[in-house]
C-alpha cells in the first residue's frame, strides 16, 4: 500500500479518530526493517474500515502517516486484521515506533547490515550444544562455561559413565520396544556431537539434518554469484578451531560428522555399516541437569534404515566440502557414506518404532523414499556415479512436486535433494538440471502468492490451519527456498519476501514476541533446556543470543501449555516457559535452519 503523507491532518485527528480498543495490537519486526526492503506491520484491531497510522521517532516526531488496510478475519489469531505498509520510508532511524488506535509498537530500527550478526550468533548456538568437549569462557562467555559433558562419571558410583563405552539396549528392554530380543555385544565410543534439543539425547537423523544445512551454509557461498563467505571463514565464529585453515562453518559441522561416523556399526556384527539411530539416557532427567552432572544410563539404540540414510547423505556432502582442506577425512566420510548406502540396500526396513521414547526422542518415520532420494543425490553429485543417479531417477521424488506450504523437516528431507541437486554442478543433463532450477523457482512462485494472502507476512499454511511442532523453523525452510529462487534468478522479489517472512520470526506475530534469543525488545528468553535453565535455577544461564524457539503449536503436548493456552488460536498456542517443551524447546534442527538462512540474510 502506498504511504499516504497526511500532512493536512492534525496528529490530534490521529488519536482521538475513535476509541481506542483495549485488546488492539500492534505487531512489527522488532529488530527492524532495510531502507530498500519492504516494512510492513500488522494491526489486529475489530475496527472494519481503514485507521490512520503514524510512523514516529524516540522524540515522538511524525516521519510519515497513512492508512491500514482491512484484510479481515484470519483463522491463525482468531481476530480482524489490518495491513500497515510503509514501505516508501527509506530513511534509517534508531528507535522508531508506529503508532495506531492509541497503542504504540516497539521501538524498531530502519537502517542497512541488520543481520550482519546473525550467522556468528546462530552458529553460536552450536558450541555450547557440544557434547564430550570442555565449554570455554573465553568462546561462549563465562555463563555458559562447563565441563565436558558425557566423557566420564561426574560422581563415584555413578551409572553414567560417559559416552567412551556405550553397550546397546539389553534384550529385555528391546524386546517390549521392537518385538523382538535385539542387542549387540559390542560397546561404541560415542563422544562428540552436538546434543539434540534441551536434553542429552544424540539423535542420528536429526543431527545429519542439522550437520546438512550447517554445510549448505557454507557451500551456498561456492556457487551463489552474491553469497558471501566471509561470515562462516576460519575465525569468524565462535568456536575453538580457530587458526587451522579451515572455515569456521566446516569446523562446527565435522563436531557432529565425527560423532555420526561412530555411530556407524562396526565390520563383523550382523548389521555392519548400519548406524544407530540414536545414544540417549535410559530414563528422563530433570531441569536442570547438566550434562557433566547427567547421572543416567546411556545406551545405543537398534541401528534404522533412516538413519543410514541420512548418515549417508551427510557423510557424502562433507566429502566433497572437506576435500580442499582434509582429503584423509573427507575419505573417511565417502567410505562411511558408501558403506551406509550398501547396507541400507540390505536392511531397508528396519524402523525406529514409534515407542521408544524412554530417555529420549523416538524419531519414529515409516516412509523412507524421501531419506533413499537425499542419500542418493548426495552421493551422486560427490561421484558422479551412475548408480546413484539410477536411484535419484527412480525415486517417486524425482521430477515431481515436493516442496509444501507447510514446509519440511527431519522426517520430510527430499527438499535437501532438489537444493543441492541445484545448487553444486553434477552431471545431470541440461534439461534435467533446467528442471530443478524451474521448480525451486516455482515453488518460490507459490510461496510468494501465500505471503500475499497472511496477514503477518510469513510463508506458512499448514494442514487446516494447524500450526505444528517447531512450526518457526518450518517458516524458515520455506524462506531457504526462496531465497535460493533468489539465487538463481537475481529477483528481487524472492529477497524482499525472505525479509518479510523475517518480520513473523522477530516480533511481527500473534502474541508479538520475537522468537529468537537476544534480538528485539521482547523476546523468548526461557526456552525449554536442561541446562540453558536460568528460569529453573538463577545460577545457570538462559539460551544464548541467537537461539530460536520452537514456536506455536496447536497440540498442546505439555502441562503448562494445555493449561495456560487451552482453546487458543494457531498463533497463540505459545508460552514462553521453560516447561513448555513442545512449543518452547530449542533444537539443533531450528537453528540449523536459522543459521543456513542466515548467511542469506546478512548479505542484504
Amino acid at each position: 500500500m502506498k504511504t499516504v503523507l497526511l500532512a493536512a491532518l492534525s496528529s490530534v485527528a490521529l488519536f482521538t479518530s475513535g476509541a481506542a480498543l483495549a485488546d488492539t495490537l500492534l505487531r512489527v519486526n522488532q529488530l527492524g526493517y532495510l531502507p530498500d526492503g519492504p516494512k510492513r506491520a500488522s494491526l489486529i484491531t475489530d475496527r472494519p474500515t481503514p485507521v490512520l497510522w503514524q510512523l514516529v521517532d524516540a522524540k515522538g516526531r511524525e516521519i510519515a502517516r497513512g492508512q491500514t488496510k482491512p484484510l479481515g478475519m484470519d483463522a491463525s489469531v482468531g481476530r480482524k486484521v489490518h495491513l500497515i505498509d510503509f514501505s516508501e520510508v527509506r530513511e534509517s532511524g534508531e528507535k522508531l515506533s508506529l503508532v495506531a488506535e492509541r497503542v504504540t509498537s516497539p521501538p524498531f530500527a530502519i537502517k542497512p547490515k541488520l543481520y550482519v550478526n546473525l550467522p556468528r550468533d546462530a552458529f553460536g548456538y552450536f558450541y555450547p550444544m557440544r557434547s564430550g568437549i570442555e565449554i570455554r569462557a573465553d568462546i561462549a562467555g563465562e555463563a555458559y562455561a562447563r565441563p565436558a559433558g558425557h566423557v566420564s562419571a561426574p560422581k563415584s558410583g555413578a551409572l553414567n559413565q560417559g559416552d567412551k563405552a556405550v553397550p546397546c539396549q539389553e534384550e529385555g528392554s528391546s524386546l517390549k520396544i521392537y518385538g523382538d530380543p535385539w542387542s549387540c555385544d559390542y560397546t561404541l565410543d560415542v563422544t562428540g556431537g552436538w546434543y539434540d534439543a534441551g536434553d542429552q539425547g544424540k539423535y542420528v537423523v536429526n543431527g545429519a539434518l542439522s550437520v546438512a544445512q550447517l554445510m549448505s551454509t557454507f557451500e551456498r557461498t561456492l556457487y551463489a554469484k552474491s553469497a558471501s563467505a566471509k561470515p562462516f571463514a576460519d575465525g569468524a565464529l565462535a568456536l575453538p578451531e580457530h587458526g587451522n585453515g579451515v572455515p569456521d562453518a566446516l569446523d562446527e559441522a565435522r563436531w557432529e560428522l565425527e560423532f555420526l561416523l561412530s555411530m556407524q556399526v562396526p565390520e563383523g556384527p550382523p548389521l555392519a555399516g548400519m548406524a544407530h539411530h540414536k545414544v540417549h539416557d535410559d530414563e528422563w532427567t530433570g531441569i536442570p541437569t547438566l550434562p557433566h552432572e547427567d547421572p543416567k544410563r546411556r545406551l545405543l539404540h537398534r541401528p534404522s534404515t533412516a538413519a543410514t540414510l541420512n548418515l549417508a547423505a551427510a557423510a557424502a556432502q562433507g566429502a566433497r566440502l572437506f576435500k580442499p582442506y582434509d582429503a584423509a577425512f573427507a575419505e573417511r566420510l565417502l567410505k562411511a557414506a558408501q558403506q551406509a548406502w550398501r547396507a541400507a540396500a540390505e536392511h531397508p526396513g528396519l524402523i525406529a518404532p514409534e515407542g521408544d521414547s524412554d530417555g529420549g526422542g523416538a524419531y519414529h518415520d515409516t516412509d523412507l523414499t524421501d531419506e533413499l532420494y537425499w542419500a542418493a543425490a548426495e552421493l551422486f553429485i560427490t561421484t558422479g556415479n551412475a548408480d546413484y543417479r539410477a536411484a535419484i531417477e527412480a525415486s517417486p521424488h524425482w521430477r515431481s512436486s515436493i516442496f509444501k506450504p507447510a514446509g519440511y523437516e527431519w522426517a520430510n528431507v527430499e527438499t535437501r535433494a532438489a537444493l543441492s541437486l541445484a545448487l553444486v554442478p553434477n552431471s545431470l543433463s541440461r534439461s534435467d538440471a533446467e528442471w530443478l532450477k524451474r521448480d525451486i523457482v516455482t515453488a518460490a512462485d507459490e510461496y510468494l502468492k501465500l505471503q500475499k494472502r497472511a496477514p503477518f507476512g510469513h510463508v506458512y499454511d499448514p494442514p487446516e490451519g494447524r500450526y505444528a511442532w517447531g512450526s518457526n523453523h518450518l517458516i524458515l525452510q520455506n524462506a531457504i527456498i526462496i531465497a535460493r529462487a533468489h539465487d538463481l534468478t537475481g529477483s528481487p522479489k524472492y529477497r524482499d519476501a525472505v525479509l518479510e517472512t523475517m518480520d513473523y520470526i522477530f516480533g511481527r506475530n500473534g502474541p508479538g514476541i520475537s522468537y529468537v534469543t537476544g534480538y528485539g525488545t521482547d523476546y523468548a528468553k526461557n526456552q525449554h533446556s536442561r541446562w540453558f535453565a536460568y528460569a529453573a535455577d538463577p545460577a545457570l544461564p538462559g539460551p544464548p543470543k541467537g537461539t530460536l524457539a520452537g514456536g506455536p503449536n496447536v497440540w498442546l503436548s505439555d502441562e503448562i501449555v494445555r493449561e495456560k493456552r487451552k482453546g487458543c488460536a494457531p498463533q497463540f498456542c505459545y508460552i514462553d516457559d521453560i516447561e513448555s517443551w513442545s512449543t518452547n524447546e530449542t533444537a539443533i534442527n531450528w537453528n540449523a535452519a536459522l543459521a543456513e538462512l542466515s548467511g542469506f540474510l546478512a548479505e542484504q
